[in-house]
């Protein structure tokens, strides 16, 4: 007979992960009370990937296996989801196992579409497209980056909302960076196709950013998609997003970051809203509907960048909005749609942008975050993974 769960939380990754540490260090008795579940038996630490496609840290820094970060107390199912049935709060799993659970935590994160993308999945590792959106391949975006000898480098960023907002630029710009270390700058022409409207959605950010853009002379082209890779030649289509025009842009390397969108198990449920995502308050994180279901992260509808940073600050609101409930009070923690994206702009510099839901920055030191600094871009490589292996996979961070 299948077990029952007083918590029952979807996916093994940051959210799901640091959820789980918090609401057992918080409450002990949960102990053999919480599940996990995931499919995937490898766990990674996917903001250093920028770091490995620019040649700067080692991909298998970033990779730990699922069974040794599953706190201790809550129980592991290596299986994927199939349905929700939250009337009758039910999981149905993919192996035909059919859980029963008190509340539901949805932080299953977000389904990188490489379909999405004509000719995208046959010509990906090969023919000078790259991507650092997979553990796979972010050894060959280093690859084509360091063997580039001159001509067309261009990146991409996708008109639909995405992990890590800032990575496409950041490649970008460490892809520059080293064309200037390596004296081949001037045999090269650097841009960026973007499906967003702008270099970044928060001002003070946007206008620091843009200024990265002007001096490194990158063609930013915005509101273009790309929505199709001819990989024998080398042939890159966007898709202008109000007028429809294509323009074909030849490329010597190309940079995809490809278009992105909730797991379908997600999208097809009742869970979620009219674009797929799961439908929660945004202060308190529960569901608009279900009252005893919660959701973090990038599955979750929170008009915010997808980020760890955000996770971090979303992560306690939850836990301690469902140890209200089971106390039978109302969910009193609330989240301000904090997030982080620590922008990197070449080799030992950063931009650290932190702003709110309001686009208001928000930030930590006591110095002008938008300038870019040394000191930002050693905390993102050497710092930040310490703080994530060691305090928020835990739920103390």
């Amino acid at each position: 007979m299948d077990k029952n769960y007083r918590i029952a939380i979807i996916g093994g990754g940051t959210a799901g992960i640091s959820t789980a540490a918090r609401l057992l260090k918080d409450l002990r008795s949960l102990a053999g009370d919480i599940v996990i579940i995931d499919p995937a038996e490898k766990h990674y630490y996917q903001p250093l990937w920028t770091l490995v496609g620019g040649g700067e840290a080692k991909k298998e820094e970033t990779e730990r296996s699922m069974k040794e970060l599953i706190p201790e107390g809550a129980d592991w199912i290596k299986a994927a989801v199939a349905s929700f049935e939250p009337e009758e709060n039910h999981i149905q799993l993919s192996d035909g196992r059919r859980l029963e659970y008190e509340y539901l935590i949805v932080a299953a994160g977000i389904e990188v579409h490489w379909d999405g993308i004509k000719g995208l999945t046959e010509t990906i590792g090969k023919n000078g497209v790259c991507s650092n959106y997979s553990y796979q391949y972010t050894d060959y975006t280093w690859d084509t980056i360091r063997n580039f000898k001159g001509g067309n480098a261009v990146f991409t960023h996708p008109a639909t909302p995405i992990k890590c907002g800032g990575a496409p630029q950041k490649i970008m710009y460490l892809a520059e960076d080293h064309f200037c270390r390596t004296g081949i700058r001037d045999k090269t022409k650097i841009t960026f196709g973007s499906g967003n409207p702008a270099i970044f959605d928060v001002t003070k950010y946007r206008l620091a950013l843009e200024k990265v853009l002007e001096r490194k002379k990158i063609d930013a082209r915005f509101k273009h998609n790309l929505i199709e890779v001819r990989g024998e030649q080398k042939e890159a289509i966007f898709e202008q997003i109000e007028t429809k025009e294509k323009t074909t842009v030849e490329y010597d390397m190309l940079h995809v970051t490809p278009p992105m969108r909730a797991p379908a198990f997600i999208r097809n449920s009742s869970l979620a809203d009219d674009f797929g995502w799961v439908d929660v308050h945004p202060h308190t994180l529960q569901h608009q509907k279900y009252e005893n279901v919660f959701s973090l992260g990038d599955c979750s509808n929170l008009p915010t960048s997808k980020t760890g940073a955000a996770i971090r600050k979303q992560y306690p609101v939850v836990a301690k909005n469902i140890l209200s409930l089971m106390k039978g009070e109302a969910p009193g923690a609330k989240y301000d749609g904090y997030s982080s994206c620590p922008l990197v702009t070449g080799y030992n510099t950063l931009i650290l942008a932190e702003f709110n839901y309001e686009k208001e920055p928000t930030e930590s030191f006591p110095v002008n975050q938008a300038k870019e600094r040394r000191s930002m871009y050693i905390m993102k490589k050497d710092l930040l993974p310490i703080i994530y292996w060691n305090g928020m996979l835990k739920g103390t961070m």
